[in-house]
């Protein structure tokens, strides 16, 4: 995968994103930038979420979303 490919599948991941979870603002999505760790952060941070609830969601995104790659 070259640097548009890469570019170009953020785009679309965010958008997936932000439809599941609609509290995660544009500078969050400028932290998160395609690292895992950094989107459970945020979960955990805008919905209050314990961090083992937040991986649940995201794991559970991951499994309905696999055609978009990390």
């Amino acid at each position: 995968m070259n640097r548009d490919e890469a570019g170009g599948n953020w785009k679309q991941f965010k958008g997936k994103m932000k439809e599941k979870w609609g509290k995660l603002t544009d500078d969050d999505m400028t932290v998160i930038e395609g690292k895992r760790d950094q989107l459970v952060g945020k979960i955990q941070e805008r919905y209050g979420y314990a961090k083992d609830e937040a991986e649940k969601e995201v794991s559970d995104w991951e499994t309905n979303n696999r055609d978009y790659r990390w």
